[in-house]
């Protein structure tokens, strides 16, 4: 065990963000942090590395601890370094040895006596052990993975702008290969290719890693093992996150049930007490009661879901069938050109997401779309479009000394003051909060009431980005929700996968000046993309040769292809039925984790949470050869 935390308190003057919490983090776990928004998730991470000091209850640490702590906050002092000197800094000991190295060959070239050569080769001995020789290559390497170019790696660290400092800081951090990483929101500010690559990366790390993020693609890709704040208390449950939200689910259901069972029992026995303590024959038997209520271990009724946003996007216009068309656009900035002559048509009902790498031109694309910059080419609106655009400009843009209320009712809408509030109301701002001011709101709270100003524009054309940004899960699920509601059309930009994928059924992608675009969802472009890559490595003469129409293949198959495919479907068959056992097997075992006699059997736990890994681990991988063969069959249909 590398940490425990036992009963723990910690409080925030009179609030309490913990209450008797207790959590034990192991070597090489791969762990989610999550919680609404001001639950303590950030508070945790601080707790952990004793930026902040508990009032209760103790934690332990294993001796000679290394914990590496990524936050958005992080700051370095190095602004007129290098970026790969600043991340090189990972790697301080090879440094200190290079220094000394440094200062011993001006020594050995006045005089080269034997004892400073042993002292050399001592020194370089050290400096390969602390990985000296390879320290500038792997640096470049995380560093270009994270977006950077080979040219950026040689400019100082001043010249960029806060997210892509970060990211140099997040790539100095998992350098630093500490026992344990925390990493709170690692994917802010990163594009996409970047997010996937620090996934691959991250998923061969060695030590353990604490993720906090509202990113549950991510989450779900990284993680066998959520840790979630809630009531003052830190739950755990193995498996993803999607195996986080059917587990819980069971465990709040069978928590229900116990509770109203417990509570039926003490009415039971309380009306047996009312009845009877008056009478004598019954009175030794009542007061016994009484005492067995009294020891009685109570079950706590299931906590109250926290609130989510819940709203809808309405039109009252309908607009043509042909949206916004783009003809022989063109727009650069400098030398940097985005657009080149590039073509595109948005008709009614297209649910478009505009996805690639960060400087790609996705917002300049929105802007253009919403007539903010000025193109070289046709830009055709349709007809009775009205259109509405959320960005993140627009969080600070709001009026900061404004409340909530006025900042809705000067935004153009005929509502009245008690339409505004219901619409609050789902937003999360009831009563007095209306009144709040703009410059007091978390980030979160900005982004609401910028979705409520979207709102109340009743667009029939929605242009978002990066509308999920600081949203916390539940909100970005109420989000995609609305959307899905939602018969007008939209385009959106985000970094978010999992929003893409329930959002979308287009793909946009900006490359080489030209808009691609895939007519299906993130998932199917995926598929698309990886296919298309695989054939690209095929060898030349192979990818030249034209595949034969599949009747002509299947009359002319052999008795030897005949067979090998009734064994693949044989096989398909077999594997079908196997997934569906183990998953079976998955949900029970499950429902045992969720049984307050195996919790509370430490090594019953322990047994069952070992066992339900490893069938997660095994449906995995059956789940992969099922849609490798699946995808075989399919190209004999």
């Amino acid at each position: 065990m590398l940490i425990s935390l036992n009963n723990i308190n910690f409080e925030f003057g009179a609030h309490t963000i913990l209450e008797k919490a207790s959590w034990h983090i192991y070597a090489n776990e791969r762990i989610g942090l999550i919680g609404p928004n001001g639950a303590g998730k950030s508070t945790v991470l601080k707790i952990l590395v004793n930026e902040h000091s508990i009032s209760a209850g103790e934690i332990n640490k294993s001796k000679d601890l290394s914990i590496g702590y990524f936050h958005q906050n992080l700051q370095s002092d190095d602004l007129n370094e290098s970026i790969l000197k600043v991340a090189m800094g990972a790697y301080a000991e090879a440094l200190k040895v290079k220094e000394k190295l440094d200062k011993l060959q001006i020594e050995l070239e006045k005089e080269a006596t034997d004892a400073l050569i042993e002292k050399q080769a001592d020194l370089l001995h050290k400096f390969e052990v602390a990985g000296g020789y390879e320290m500038e290559h792997i640096t470049a390497e995380v560093l270009e993975g994270l977006g950077f170019t080979t040219a950026d790696l040689s400019r100082p660290f001043a010249e960029f702008s806060g997210g892509w400092r970060m990211r140099v800081l997040l790539a100095k951090m998992i350098l630093q290969k500490p026992d344990i990483l925390l990493l709170d929101e690692p994917t802010n500010h990163l594009d996409l290719p970047s997010i996937e690559w620090i996934e691959r990366y991250l998923q061969s790390y060695q030590g353990t890693i604490v993720i906090v993020s509202h990113d549950r693609y991510f989450l779900d890709r990284m993680v066998t093992k959520i840790v979630e704040v809630s009531n003052k208390k830190l739950n755990s449950y193995t498996g993803s996150y999607s195996n986080y939200e059917d587990e819980k689910s069971v465990r709040l259901e069978f928590q229900q049930r116990e509770y109203d069972n417990q509570q039926v029992f003490i009415k039971q026995q309380e009306r047996f007490v009312e009845r009877f303590k008056a009478k004598a024959s019954k009175a030794t038997q009542a007061q016994s009661i009484v005492k067995k209520l009294e020891r009685l271990d109570r079950i706590e009724a299931p906590a109250q879901q926290e609130k989510t946003i819940e709203f809808r996007f309405q039109f009252g216009v309908q607009p043509g069938k042909m949206i916004s068309e783009l003809n022989g656009i063109s727009k650069s900035y400098g030398e940097i050109e985005i657009l080149k002559e590039a073509k595109a048509r948005i008709h009614r009902g297209d649910k478009i997401a505009l996805i690639g790498a960060n400087g790609k031109g996705k917002s300049t694309l929105l802007r253009i779309l919403a007539g903010m910059e000025e193109i070289e080419g046709d830009l055709k609106p349709g007809h009775n479009v009205h259109e509405s655009f959320y960005a993140q400009h627009q969080l600070e843009a709001l009026s900061m000394e404004a409340d909530i209320l006025k900042e809705l009712s000067t935004s153009g809408s005929k509502r009245t003051d008690l339409e505004l509030r219901q619409l609050l109301g789902c937003f999360l701002f009831s009563g007095d909060d209306v009144f709040k001011k703009i410059r007091v709101l978390s980030g979160g709270e900005k982004a609401r009431v910028a979705l409520a100003k979207t709102i109340i524009q009743e667009a029939n054309f929605l242009m978002l980005d990066e509308p999920t940004n600081h949203l916390d899960i539940s909100s970005v699920a109420s989000l995609v929700n609305a959307l899905n509601n939602y018969e007008g059309t939209y385009i959106i930009v985000s970094h978010d996968r999992y929003f893409i994928q329930k959002t979308a059924n287009t793909i946009w992608e900006i490359e080489d000046g030209k808009i691609n675009m895939f007519d299906g969802t993130y998932d199917e472009y995926l598929r698309f993309k990886e296919k298309k890559a695989a054939e690209n490595k095929k060898p030349k003469e192979l990818k030249e040769l034209k595949p034969a129409p599949k009747k002509a293949v299947k009359s002319g198959e052999s008795y030897e292809e005949r067979k090998a495919l009734k064994r693949m479907k044989n096989k398909f068959n077999k594997l079908e039925k196997n997934l569906a056992e183990k998953e079976s097997l998955l949900s029970t075992l499950e429902v045992a984790l969720a049984s307050p006699d195996v919790y509370a059997n430490k090594e019953k736990f322990k047994e069952t949470e070992l066992a339900h890994a490893n069938l997660e681990e095994e449906i995995i991988k059956l789940k992969k050869e099922y849609e490798e063969i699946f995808e075989k069959l399919l190209e004999h249909e």
